[in-house]
C-alpha cells in the first residue's frame, strides 16, 4: 500500500502532462516532475542519461500511460542547481530515495538510460527493499563495459552537442545510431526538447561514473529486470546487454531495433516492452 504522495498542482488543461516543480534536497535545488498515473500500480523511478533534462524522456512518458512517473534533473543539468562539488552514483542514488519519502512514495519500479542506468543499477542495490523491478534500457555496468569506438566515445567528452545544433545536426547518427543516422526529421524532434544548464554539470556527470561499476555486486540484484539494448547503438553495444543478463539472477532481454535513444525515436515500441513487463 502506498502513503498519500504530496504531488505538485495539477494542470487544469492537461492533467497527463508532467507537473514540475522545485525541492531542496540535502544541499541541492532539484527541479522534479510528476506525471500521474494510476495509483493500481507502483510509480516509476525515471534515471535519464548523460546531460539529459527532464524534457528529453518526453515521449516516452507520453507512450507509457499506465504508472505514475517520477524524474528528475540531476544537479547542474536542467532546471536543478548545480552541484558545488563532485559526486557519485550512490549520492544521486540518494538525492532520489529523498524525493521519493518528500512525494509520499515507498516501493516504486525503477528505469534508467544510459548514464542513468548506472544510477538505477546503483538504486536497486542501495534501496533494495525499495525497488521492486528494475529496467535498464542502453547501458552497461560502468567502467567495465564493452566499450564503443573510440572515435564515438570522444564527441562525448564534451556538451558541445546540446549548444551547437550544427554540430548536434553533424555528430547524431555517428553518436545515437538507429533513425538518427538517416532522418533528420528525428534530430529536430529530439533537439527541441533539450534545455542545456552548464558545463560543468554535464562534466561532473561524466566524473560520477569515472571509475564506478557495478561488476561486482551486479549478481546480489535480485529484483525482476528488463534490460533494452538498442541493435545499432555505437555508444552501449548491445554485447553489455547480454552479458548484464547472463550475470544477473532474473533477468530478461529485449533489442530494439533502433540506436542509443530508443526509448525517444521508438517511444511507442518501447513503452509496450516495459509496460509489459512492469504489468
Amino acid at each position: 500500500m502506498h502513503r498519500s504522495p504530496t504531488l505538485p498542482a495539477r494542470s487544469s488543461t492537461r492533467p497527463d502532462i508532467v507537473q514540475l516543480a522545485h525541492a531542496t534536497i540535502g544541499r541541492h535545488r532539484i527541479r522534479y516532475g510528476v506525471r500521474r498515473g494510476s495509483a493500481a500500480h507502483p510509480p516509476l523511478l525515471f534515471f535519464n542519461g548523460l546531460g539529459a533534462n527532464i524534457e528529453l524522456a518526453q515521449p516516452f512518458v507520453d507512450a507509457l500511460r499506465a504508472p505514475t512517473i517520477v524524474i528528475f534533473d540531476v544537479p547542474g543539468v536542467g532546471g536543478s542547481s548545480p552541484a558545488r562539488v563532485p559526486y557519485r552514483p550512490r549520492h544521486i542514488a540518494g538525492i532520489a530515495g529523498l524525493l521519493l519519502d518528500r512525494l509520499g512514495f515507498g516501493v516504486v519500479d525503477v528505469l534508467g538510460v544510459s548514464w542513468g542506468g548506472a544510477i538505477a543499477q546503483q538504486f536497486a542495490f542501495s534501496h533494495a527493499k525499495r525497488t521492486r523491478k528494475l529496467v535498464l534500457a542502453a547501458t552497461a555496468p560502468g567502467v567495465t563495459m564493452i566499450p564503443g569506438r573510440p572515435s564515438v566515445l570522444a564527441k562525448m567528452l564534451t556538451p558541445r552537442r546540446y549548444v551547437d545544433a550544427v554540430h548536434a545536426y553533424d555528430v547524431a547518427g555517428d553518436i545515437y545510431g538507429g533513425v538518427f543516422r538517416t532522418d533528420r526529421a528525428a534530430i529536430t524532434r529530439t533537439l527541441r526538447h533539450i534545455r542545456f544548464s552548464s558545463r560543468s554539470g554535464y562534466y561532473l556527470q561524466l566524473a560520477a561514473a569515472c571509475g564506478w561499476t557495478s561488476l561486482p555486486w551486479l549478481w546480489m540484484l535480485r529484483q525482476p529486470t528488463l534490460i533494452l539494448a538498442g541493435a545499432d547503438d555505437p555508444i552501449v553495444p548491445a554485447i553489455n546487454a547480454r552479458i548484464m543478463r547472463r550475470l544477473m539472477p532474473d533477468a530478461r532481454l529485449a533489442i530494439v531495433d533502433d540506436g542509443h535513444l530508443f526509448l525517444v525515436t521508438k517511444a511507442r515500441e518501447s513503452a509496450r516492452l516495459v509496460g509489459e513487463f512492469l504489468h
